[in-house]
């Protein structure tokens, strides 16, 4: 068995602040985890992105999936067909945005930075970089769409959000 290490609240003391406010003025809002618009996101990690507001929405709105260039992989697949099954998910739309550094550089761009800057060795995992965001928009739009435990009736989407702008671009796919 792993011996639990102790939290580190220093290094999280701004957070564990920000929660005492937070709690200080939580009320319960009676949300349960469905989707009350039946709309799951997929979008990046990137902070200059919030989905919500992004599509005039509220928590208890949407699911949010991120990941590092909005990509469609296993991983947000699964938890689809967890979101359409259980969670009330009936549309999807795929989100990556403008001035992404995945879409920045080919795999070993981002290998070789890394390993610049830290000295590790990240040529075991993939990345997932971006070459033509729209193609690949499109190519990740149709795995959705395509992904046989997925409902038929599952209504998918792509857009290109822009960071500098605010607009969300919907793109044909």
């Amino acid at each position: 068995m792993v011996e639990p290490k102790k939290f580190p609240s220093e290094s999280f003391s701004d957070v564990l602040e920000a929660n005492k406010r937070h709690v200080g003025q939580f009320s319960d809002s009676g949300l349960t985890g469905f989707a009350r618009q039946g709309l799951a996101i997929v979008t990046c990690m990137d902070s200059r992105i919030d989905p919500l507001t992004v599509v005039g929405m509220t928590p208890g709105d949407v699911k949010i999936l991120r990941n590092a260039g909005a990509r469609v992989t296993q991983d947000v697949l699964r938890t689809l067909v967890l979101a359409t099954y259980l969670l009330g998910v009936e549309r999807v739309l795929v989100l990556p945005h403008t001035d992404c550094r995945m879409a920045k550089g080919d795999e070993s761009d981002i290998h070789r930075l890394i390993a610049e800057r830290s000295g590790v060795d990240t040529s075991s995992i993939r990345f997932e970089t971006v070459q033509d965001q729209r193609a690949q928009l499109a190519v990740d739009v149709d795995a959705i769409r395509t992904f046989p435990l997925l409902p038929q009736s599952l209504v998918v989407a792509g857009a290109i959000y822009d960071v500098h702008s605010g607009e969300m671009m919907p793109v044909d796919c």
